[in-house]
């Protein structure tokens, strides 16, 4: 008998891939919405949603014809050139982010916006110094693990970028104590997603703007995994009427394919030279058309009130089942944790065993990230089969 499809798709990946991620062991092959199917038929509602990257779903029709249009006139267009999607891309960016945000560099990740704004906040102080968070994550590239906390990650690959140092996440005393005339930035999540799901405090946040301003640093915002209504608004950041000097996007902002943004003040704008830094595929033209389609559909069906009161909904039923192996549940929207009193590793397995496909974030937590397109009965069914699985 011949081997199945999956059995040779299984083999081949394992294979030849680089074997840097832990692999489940499913094969999707199409999706829908919320809902995701295997190559038996088998559907998942998915809470994994492209680690936030699929914040409108699978299958957007917004997005698809958008990308169907821009592919049949010009894919490939870099910034050596002008384009339409471009220009419209930057013109709502302008809209969208907060006031202060007025030039953006285009890029296609999270991790390449980290990059860029280590960069940027370095050329326009003059200083080296970099503050980041315990707990916190903003990629894997050299200058993104400088600033990211997990050891695990860091000291393979250690002496990393120097300067980077970094303070308990909430402690504002400490935060204090930090940021002085030497410091060329504080970088931070408002919300730590791989580390947790934890919120930053309002104290915080407010303490990080002040010292910047008075020490001339640089407030550097990660909305990499909470931009684009994943929390409720727009950005996170408007939670708490945060106005950043940079501010650093991506995941979800293409409907689904890779696009990251860099938003710059004017102050760190005038100290950018030509060629200082730069993207073959940064703007390019089918991403861009994506990404104002993904924006357009936010916008015109209000995913991000949706998100607000489906991740109250989720958050309220998951707290109400009051279960014992359970120490927490917290989020913002529709970024939710169930932090655990044991490993997390094997609800998670449970789960996808029962059609729910979910995260880990650290060793104890489940993470949900759900497109903001899910019904109210997904999410229902998914508090049911994780008060089940917990059980």
């Amino acid at each position: 008998m011949s081997d199945s499809p999956k059995k040779i798709i299984v083999e081949l990946e394992d294979q030849l891939s680089s074997g840097t991620y832990y692999k489940r062991n499913i094969m999707l092959v199409r999706g829908q919405g919320a809902h995701l199917w295997d190559e038996s038929g088998m559907k998942f509602i998915d809470c994994v949603g492209g680690q936030g990257s699929a914040n409108l779903g699978h299958r957007n029709p917004y997005v698809n014809q958008a990308i169907q249009d821009q592919a049949d006139k010009l894919i490939v267009c870099n910034e050596l050139f002008y384009h339409e999607e471009r220009a419209n891309l930057l013109k709502r960016l302008f809209q969208l982010t907060p006031v202060g945000i007025e030039r953006f560099f285009l890029c296609n990740s999270g991790s390449e916006a980290i990059e860029g704004a280590i960069k940027f906040a370095r050329l326009a102080t003059g200083r080296q110094q970099i503050i980041a968070t315990m707990r916190g994550f903003h990629g894997k590239s050299l200058g993104a693990l400088s600033a990211t906390w997990n050891k695990t990650f860091r000291q393979p690959f250690e002496p990393l970028v120097p300067g980077f140092t970094h303070i308990p996440f909430n402690n504002s005393t400490k935060l204090r104590e930090i940021i002085t005339d030497q410091t060329a930035a504080f970088l931070v999540e408002v919300i730590q997603g791989e580390g947790g799901v934890r919120l930053a405090s309002a104290e915080f946040l407010k303490v990080a703007k002040q010292r910047c301003e008075e020490t001339g640093a640089l407030l550097i915002v990660d909305e990499v995994q909470t931009g684009f209504g994943r929390t409720g608004k727009m950005f996170a950041l408007e939670h708490f009427d945060l106005s950043p000097d940079i501010l650093c996007l991506a995941k979800s902002m293409g409907g689904g394919l890779p696009i990251g943004a860099i938003g710059i003040n004017q102050a760190v704008a005038s100290q950018i030279f030509k060629l200082a830094h730069t993207s073959t595929f940064g703007g390019n033209p089918l991403a861009c058309a994506a990404a104002n389609a993904a924006i357009r559909y936010l916008e015109e069906f209000q995913l991000c009130e949706r998100a607000k009161e489906l991740g109250s909904n989720f958050i309220q039923k998951l707290k109400s089942f009051q279960l014992a192996k359970v120490r927490e549940v917290r989020g913002l929207g529709l970024m939710v944790g169930v932090e655990l009193k044991e490993k997390s590793g094997p609800y998670i397995q449970k789960l996808l065993q029962k059609g729910v496909l979910a995260l880990a974030a650290g060793p104890t937590l489940i993470r949900y990230l759900p497109p903001l397109v899910i019904e109210q009965e997904d999410l229902d069914k998914v508090a049911d089969i994780t008060a089940e699985v917990l059980q």
